[in-house]
């Protein structure tokens, strides 16, 4: 089973990750107010930005195959 504060880690990377302003806004205050430690959550604030960049470079990928063979959407 996992922790409260574990949940809560996941939360803010998720947040990061999925680009959600509010998301990220929420967990890291909540977060917060259960003491989790600043570099705990900065460490998966960095997780979710290293997801972030990954999908999105891959995004980037298909869209230049798409556009380049003119294909449909």
């Amino acid at each position: 089973m996992i922790d409260d504060k574990v949940k809560e880690l996941i939360a803010i990377g998720a947040s990061v990750s999925a680009n959600c302003h509010p998301c990220i806004k929420y967990h890291v205050n909540k977060a917060r107010e259960m003491a989790i430690d600043e570099n705990e959550i900065q460490q998966v604030i960095e997780v979710g930005k290293m997801v972030r960049k990954g999908a999105a470079g891959e995004m980037d990928k298909v869209i230049s195959a798409i556009v380049k063979d003119n294909k449909e959407l």
